[in-house]
């Protein structure tokens, strides 16, 4: 039986106190496939109490206890795979090859990181005669956003399980599924109740709520940096941790060493992944002036080779955007870069040839791109490449940081003493050398608007916890 209508409350499925649903729509046809219920002040009460009635009890348990309930996690969310990636493909269009292989491969791979780290995480050392002791925060409100869901929720989830903490989340409305699934594999380890809660709804209902709530310790958020700066002047009043990991506008420096052809090509796709939807997406490719037109003949090469289309086709690389609202202003900026000057290699307004419905983006580069345009300071969230040239090293640097974000930056060079040297002078949470793997054991987050926090592995661990001394303790 279908949980959707349902909040995952003090360990049970109950219905909302006052009964309200929204569809949710499938971007690829743009019609609803199933409801959720949203939920209210009332809701978030009965959950946060929940959640405060477990605290106690539960922030005793020890690190083996814990260990356990995160492995049996890992264990029981290896066997809902399958349904977390039909669930990220229908609710937000991700190709469901690419929602085995990241967006799902993402939740496994954070969590067999936060169980690495939690085996290795010491909560008390001595310091002298004064005991220094780690322990979780309290009531931590999680609010996650629908471009990674797994990802994100997992990341908040678990490391707030390891620290001790209990906990209410708030997965986005526009892609709840795959949290509701997600919940359904959390009632299957055998927490203690009230220790994990789940309320669907949207962010002034429910996401405020969270925030402002008194008895909530922490609230971590995942979004937009305009939704971010609501939830910190919520939280604001109760004086509680904010932890938040916001958007970006991703700088990639292409060196005059680099291999051009195999830079500009891999930074298509690092860009295009995940339609666009990435808050850490290289969006912004600097290249030496000098190259600039080979690296335009290479990037419209590779962006068509992005085959957009139904998630559910084994050669889709690209499925549609989440919503007619991100639709929307993917279009807006496009044209806003169109009509600034910018030169449209290829890709623009409208969806691609042959589809005539979903949320559909032409897979778009920018070339001759001037550092004040908008297609250059605004975060897009599409399949959108904006190319700049530049005539110095020091003239890319400048221009790489003089961005209000700082989440990610990318740096490509065969002289890889020379990359790092270019990767310090980056104001940025991330910094990524020729396109490395995926490392869950980073350090996770961002500088200026970007947030603060870090998230992944112990980083993750740490952000959920007090430090308390006891002072006189002895040896």
């Amino acid at each position: 039986m279908s949980n959707h209508l349902k909040f995952y409350i003090d360990g049970a499925w109950v219905d909302p106190i006052t009964p309200a649903t929204l569809d949710v729509i499938n971007p690829a046809t743009e019609e609803p496939y199933t409801k959720i219920s949203v939920g209210n002040a009332d809701d978030v009460n009965r959950a946060v109490a929940a959640a405060k009635a477990a605290f106690p009890s539960y922030t005793k348990t020890t690190k083996a206890e814990r260990l356990a309930f995160l492995e049996r996690l890992l264990e029981v969310y290896n066997a809902r795979y399958e349904d977390i990636a039909q669930a990220v493909t229908q609710e937000m269009g991700a190709p469901l090859s690419f929602a085995r292989a990241a967006q799902a491969w993402a939740g496994q791979v954070h969590l067999e990181a936060t169980i690495k780290a939690l085996r290795e995480y010491e909560f008390e050392h001595a310091r002298g005669k004064t005991r220094m002791v780690k322990e979780g925060i309290g009531v931590v409100g999680l609010i996650t956003p629908w471009n990674w869901p797994l990802n994100q929720i997992v990341c908040k989830v678990a490391p707030a399980l390891a620290a001790g903490c209990t906990m209410v989340l708030k997965p986005s409305e526009i892609a709840p599924i795959s949290g509701i699934v997600f919940a359904e594999i959390v009632d299957a380890i055998g927490l203690p109740k009230g220790v994990f809660n789940l309320v669907n709804g949207d962010g002034p209902s429910v996401g405020q709520v969270i925030a402002s709530h008194p008895d909530v310790d922490m609230v971590s958020f995942t979004g937009s940096t305009r939704a971010g700066i609501i939830v910190a002047k919520s939280a604001a009043d109760t004086v509680k941790r904010v932890a938040q990991e916001l958007g970006g506008k991703s700088a990639n420096i292409i060196l005059p060493d680099a291999d051009l052809a195999d830079a500009v090509t891999q930074g298509v796709g690092a860009c295009f992944g995940n339609s666009g939807q990435s808050c850490d997406a290289p969006t912004r490719m600097f290249v030496p002036a000098a190259a600039h037109a080979q690296a335009l003949a290479v990037a419209k090469a590779a962006a068509e080779t992005h085959k957009v289309g139904d998630p559910n086709a084994e050669d889709t690389v690209l499925g549609p955007v989440v919503s007619q609202v991100q639709y929307d202003k993917i279009q807006r900026l496009i044209k806003s870069g169109i009509d600034e000057g910018a030169t449209l290699v290829t890709g623009g307004l409208g969806r691609p040839d042959g589809l005539n419905r979903g949320y559909y983006v032409r897979p778009t580069i920018f070339g001759d791109v001037k550092h004040e345009m908008t297609i250059s300071r605004e975060e897009i969230f599409g399949p959108v490449l904006s190319i700049l040239p530049y005539e110095s090293e020091d003239e890319a640097i400048a221009k790489a940081n003089d961005t209000v974000y700082g989440l990610a930056a990318y740096v490509q060079s065969k002289d890889l003493a020379h990359a790092r040297e270019v990767a310090r002078e980056l104001r940025a949470g991330t910094v990524n050398i020729n396109y490395p793997d995926w490392d869950t054991h980073s350090a996770f987050g961002g500088y200026k608007q970007s947030g603060n926090g870090r998230e992944y592995a112990d980083w993750g661990i740490h952000d959920f916890l007090e430090l308390k001394s006891i002072v006189g303790y002895g040896e």
